[in-house]
Formats: C-alpha cells, sequence, structure tokens
C-alpha cells in the first residue's frame, strides 16, 4: 500500500475547556500531536475523554480555548467542514445503516466525504466511488464481506466498518472512540493489529478504555481523569505510572494544590 509524506504539527490545542451547566466535562487541556503519530486517550469512565473528541471534531463547542488543524484555528468551525480538513472519527455507539450491506455503507461515507450526493443517473464518478469502497473494505478485511446485510455482521466486523467508514474521507486525522469496546479478545486482537496497519502518514487518535490495546497501538499517551491531563508520555512510561495504575484499580486521586503541596503530577495518590 502507497502511504503519503507525513505532516507536521497536525492538531494544537490550548486551554480547551467545555462546561454542560454545572458539570465541567473538560477543563484546560493542552494537547500536541504531529503528523502521522498514533495518540491515544485513555481514562476511567467520565474522564472527558469522549467530550474532548466531540471537541475536536466540531460536534460541541468550548466554553475556553482553542483548536487547531494543520495550523488552522477551527475553534468554531463546524464538523462537517473539518471532515474537508481530513479529520474523520468513529463513534461510540454504532452509525452503521443495519439494512444496508458493507459496500454500500462504505459508498455512501466516501459519496458524502466528497461532497457528493445520491442522484436517480450514474455517472462516472460514482464507479470511482465505488472502486474506492472495495478498496477500504479489503484494507480493513472485508472484501469478502461486501454484499453482506450490516445487521448480519458479528460486532467485530461492525467495528472493522466503522473504521473503514472513517477511511472513506481520506482521513489525515482520524479519531476513534472506544473501537474495541464490546469486543471479544480474538475480535480486539484483530482490530488492533488493523489498526497498527494503517497509513504511518495517517494521525491516528485513540480513546480507549482497554489499555493492552491503546498502549499497543500508540507511540504516546495521555491520560485523562475529571476532565483534567493527569499523565502524558510513551506507552512504556505509561505502564510504570503508578497514578495511572491507581485510577484504573479505582483508588482514589486527588489533584495537586495551589501551593504545590498537594497530590498529582502522576507520582503519588492517596489509597
Amino acid at each position: 500500500m502507497a502511504t503519503s509524506p507525513p505532516v507536521a504539527g497536525a492538531l494544537r490545542v490550548r486551554g480547551l475547556s467545555c462546561r454542560f451547566g454545572g458539570v465541567q466535562a473538560v477543563s484546560g487541556i493542552d494537547l500536541d500531536v504531529a503528523g502521522g503519530e498514533r495518540r491515544a486517550i485513555l481514562g476511567p469512565n467520565g474522564a472527558g475523554k469522549t467530550t474532548l473528541f466531540n471537541l475536536l471534531s466540531g460536534e460541541v463547542y468550548p466554553t475556553a480555548g482553542h483548536v487547531e488543524v494543520f495550523g488552522q484555528d477551527v475553534t468554531l468551525t463546524p464538523a462537517r467542514k473539518r471532515i474537508k480538513l481530513g479529520l474523520t472519527r468513529t463513534y461510540q455507539t454504532s452509525r452503521l445503516f443495519p439494512r444496508l450491506s458493507v459496500a454500500e455503507n462504505i459508498y455512501l461515507a466516501v459519496v458524502g466525504a466528497e461532497g457528493g450526493q445520491l442522484r436517480p443517473l450514474r455517472l462516472h464518478r460514482d464507479d470511482e466511488f465505488e472502486a474506492r469502497a472495495r478498496q477500504i473494505a479489503s484494507r480493513v478485511g472485508l472484501n469478502d464481506r461486501l454484499e453482506v446485510v450490516v445487521a448480519s455482521l458479528s460486532h467485530g466486523e461492525q467495528r472493522q466498518l466503522e473504521v473503514a467508514l472513517a477511511l472513506g474521507g481520506k482521513p489525515k486525522i482520524m479519531m476513534l472512540d472506544e473501537p474495541a469496546a464490546g469486543l471479544s479478545p480474538a475480535e480486539r486482537g484483530s482490530l488492533t493489529d488493523l489498526l497498527v496497519s494503517l497509513d504511518p502518514a495517517v494521525t491516528l487518535l485513540v480513546v480507549e478504555h482497554d489499555m493492552d490495546v491503546a498502549l499497543r497501538v500508540a507511540q504516546r499517551v495521555t491520560v485523562m481523569h475529571e476532565g483534567r491531563v493527569v499523565a502524558d508520555g510513551t506507552p512504556a512510561e505509561i505502564r510504570g505510572n503508578q497514578l495511572v495504575h491507581d485510577l484504573y484499580l479505582g483508588r482514589a486521586y486527588q489533584p495537586p494544590s495551589p501551593s504545590g503541596r498537594g497530590q498529582g503530577g502522576g507520582r503519588s495518590v492517596t489509597d
């Protein structure tokens, strides 16, 4: 498979915050992701990971801070326009068309990403779109399932298809929200192999609750808790981080005090 040259400075986030009524879902997030980087966003349930993804994709606007994609400020840019910049994503809950086939789902993703629409008469571009859909299906291991109705696919195959839909937009940045959720160990292994094999020029952000999947895919890991970043480092550093282990085991975490004498910094926790 031919690869594209990597792009420097794919994503830059400064002071990103989001409040829903009295709930501070995300607070003061700073993030720099290089072109072609594989970044995992980890954290326990309720850490703010999906809200962060919604802010990055433009489905929710922040109450403070800003987001840049390839040097362009997109803080108030609608989601559909961010897709045109090469930013695509998947969701925790399926957004597939269950009554359509695998091929039809991917075809619609390709057409939508190109700004096209369904027509009663076929055009030459429709043949191109169908060819691209078949190529994408092959890349995610669904080339022998093209005519299968999505409702008949296994849960793991549906996750593969969701990755295919994200690829339909010719992504430069692809964001996957809990892609391994609900998968069996064998399915998680297959999905992880798929993510590892993606074009290295595509910047990949993965929100994942399964630490084993995330740490195998990622080159760098950001850990969130209660809307804040509490740890950042390589997979090896995160594996050895006591705070991260305690958060996943359910022990309490107390953020640092203004005087700097509290707990935090990725080193100490309260049992």
